[in-house]
Parts: C-alpha cells; structure tokens; sequence
C-alpha cells in the first residue's frame, strides 16, 4: 500500500515536471511593410524616384524571435500607397500615409487611422482624412500623443492633424508651407561623377519629427536644403517659426532624413544629394542646431552617382547607418564620444534601391526595404562592432517603403 502510494506520487511529479517544462507560448512579433501600391503617374517628370506600384497595401509579418525571419500574415490592401506608418506608444493604433491618393480640388494626398487588434496585429481601419498637402511622404506622433507630423514631399507643405480620443484622425490644426529660393542641381559635396539630381526643381517637404521634449518640430526641404525648427504648442497643435526658423546645409546636397542620438544632444542630417551625413549638436532648450561634422555616406573612394535615403542611430546610441541607393549598401559608422563619426564599413543590402531600414525592438536585427529589389532582407547586427550579417532571409514584398514593428507580448 506504501509503495502504490510512492509510485503514484511519483507519476503526479513526473506529469507536474513535464508541464513545467513546456515552452511557454511566446506573443506574436508584428512587423508591417507600408509599400507603393499603385503607380505615381501624375508625379513630376524630373523624379527619379517613381515605383510601379508593385505593393497591396500594408503587409503583415510575424517575426521569428530567433531567426529574424518573417511569416506573412495577410494584408491590408489600400490602392493608395501607404508609404510610411506609425504606431502610438501604446500599441493599439496605426497611422499611414497614402502618398498616390487624390481627393479634392487640390487633388491632396491623404493619411489613414487603423485599430489594431491586440490579440493578432490584425488592422482595422478607423478613417482617412486629407494630409494638408500633395504627396504626403512622413509620418510621425508627436510626443503627447495627440497630434500627428506630415510631411507632404510633392506639396513642399508640413501638416498637424489632431488624434482623436478614439483614434481617428481630425482635420489638420495647422499647415505651413516652405518657400525660398531652389537650391542648384548640383550638390555642393557630391561624389565625383554624380549625376545624382532628384529633388533640387521646387520645394519637398521630406521628414518632419519632434525632439525628444515635445517643445520643438524639425522637417527638412530638400529643395531648399533647409532644416526647419518649429515651436509646437500641445494644446492647440500649430507650429511657430523658431529664431533662426532653419539651418542651411551645403547648396545642393537635400537634406532627407535626420536622426536624434538618445542623448538628445546629437541630431544626424542625411543628405540625399550630397551622399553626406551631417553632425549637428543640439540644443534643446532653444531648438538651435550648430554643424559640426560633415562625413561621406559612401566608402572612400566611390566615385559615381548615389541618392541617399534612410538615416538610423543604433538602441544604444554607438552606431549610425546610412543607406546609399544605387551604391545599393547601408554605411555603418561608429559614433565617438563627442558624437563625431568614424567609417566603420558597408553591407551590401542584398537588393535594389532600399528606401528604408528599421531595427527590430531587440536592436538585434535590421530589415532593409530594397524598393526596387521588391523584398525586405533581414541582417543581424553585431552588437560590439555594428556590423551587419546577412541571415539569408528574404521577405517578398512589392516596392517595400518602410517597416514598423509591434510586440503583442507588451501589457494589452
């Protein structure tokens, strides 16, 4: 009677062992690639930048955790190329904009509210509402999270539009359009023998983003070669002119994309044109950025033409990375302890053209969205030396634009 009760004791351990050890099930890793959808016929003729529209919408990924590999998991399919997205700090809404819609006599561009369903990244949409301007190419949220930035390429505008309490987006608060005078179609620190010219034939507003306090707005014009600092006022969502209003760069070179160190102190310009990164310090508590540095995108002695696209500074503030279109590689410099940067090597992307990159939550792994190349490669990063290893994943995806990234094992 004793030894049935032991055995019996020890066949309920060994079943309680058993499901100890059972993997827990781990939440689903979202990733959402914002594609060109449909041809930007209308666009202007001097662009060198126009996809065939090759997308369905927005593509959704789960993540594998280990590999850095992407499983599709449907789409939403907008004919409107939702070119850029956003998700709010919370996880629960997403926000696109639709860079070929058309609506109104002003034929503006529009941005698109989307619920995102915790419990598998599904998207519902909210509303869409016009962008204050042709061609919306930027979304961001600002800090508060009550107001979105746009940044409207074709219409060489910025636009506030106010998030409602349920998400949806509202009518924009305010829009500011740029003016000046055209920077020329040569840029000032462009390799030798580029023919590099695409934005340098009016105004294009390309990025608009808050600093890290939510007091000031940055967008740059292309065009112009121009870094706009805007005061923000949160509670009515309009934008004033800052003293200086810009920062000039190099005649010539187009500002494109720019990147805050997690400092705050350090702000990266990268130029399109120029293939250069520029070191601003910053300060912010006047919204004043000073040039310091001024860097190649492109390895020593490239010689050629090249259009420079996505700008990134690593999670834990050591790296910045470049990405070179045409040259087809992403730059990886080493970022010293004044902020100056240091060449540190390329990773050919393993496509055509990539338009954007983002690091997965981790800071692990970086997926490139070769435009052109129509897929999303994955690399791993080495975490000592910034480096980038190809993992041999692919993601196919017609003319990927960006890449935005959602952990549904955060608090629901």
């Amino acid at each position: 009677m004793c030894g049935w009760k032991n055995n019996r004791t020890h066949a309920a351990l060994l079943a309680l062992a058993s499901v100890l050890v059972l993997p827990l099930r781990a939440e689903p890793l979202m990733a959402y690639v914002g594609t060109f959808s449909s041809p930007l016929r209308d666009m202007l003729p001097t662009q060198v930048d126009l996809p065939p529209g090759n997308g369905r919408g927005i593509h959704l990924f789960q993540v594998d955790r280990v590999t850095g590999a992407l499983t599709p998991s449907g789409a939403y399919e907008l004919g409107t190329s939702p070119n850029c997205l956003a998700i709010n700090a919370a996880g629960t809404r997403m926000y696109s904009t639709n860079e070929t819609d058309r609506v109104g006599e002003g034929k503006e561009g529009t941005v698109s509210a989307f619920a995102i369903n915790r419990d598998d990244g599904q998207l519902t949409l909210l509303n869409t509402v016009r962008s204050g301007g042709h061609g919306p190419t930027y979304v961001s949220i600002h800090p508060s999270g009550r107001f979105l930035l746009i940044a409207n390429y074709f219409a060489g505008s910025v636009a506030v539009l106010p998030i409602l309490p349920d998400g949806r987006l509202g009518a924009a608060t305010d829009v500011k359009s740029d003016s000046g005078p055209i920077g020329p179609r040569q840029a000032t620190n462009a390799p030798s023998g580029s023919f590099a010219f695409s934005g340098h034939d009016r105004t294009h507003a390309h990025m608009i983003q808050s600093d890290a306090s939510g007091r000031f707005v940055l967008h740059v014009d292309l065009g112009l070669d121009r870094i706009y600092v805007w005061k923000f006022d949160d509670r009515a969502g309009t934008l004033t002119a800052n003293d200086p209003p810009f920062v000039s760069l190099p005649p010539g070179d187009g500002p494109r994309h720019f990147a805050f160190h997690p400092n705050g102190r350090w702000c990266y310009s990268l130029q399109e044109e120029g293939s250069t990164v520029v070191l601003f310090d910053y300060d912010g508590s006047r919204g004043r950025l000073a040039p310091r540095q001024t860097i190649s995108s492109l390895p020593p002695g490239f010689a050629g033409s090249n259009f420079c696209s996505e700008i990134l500074v690593s999670p834990d503030g050591r790296f910045v990375y470049a990405g070179n279109r045409l040259h087809d590689s992403i730059g990886i410099f080493a970022i010293g302890a004044t902020g100056e940067l240091t060449f540190v090597g390329e990773e050919w992307t393993h496509g055509n053209y990539p338009r954007s990159f983002n690091f997965d939550p981790t800071g692990g792994f970086l997926y490139c969205c070769n435009q052109r190349g129509d897929n999303v490669a994955v690399f791993r990063v080495d975490r000592a030396t910034g480096k980038l290893s190809f993992t041999g994943h692919y993601a196919p995806v017609g003319n990927p634009s960006a890449i935005v990234f959602l952990d549904l094992s955060r608090t629901k």
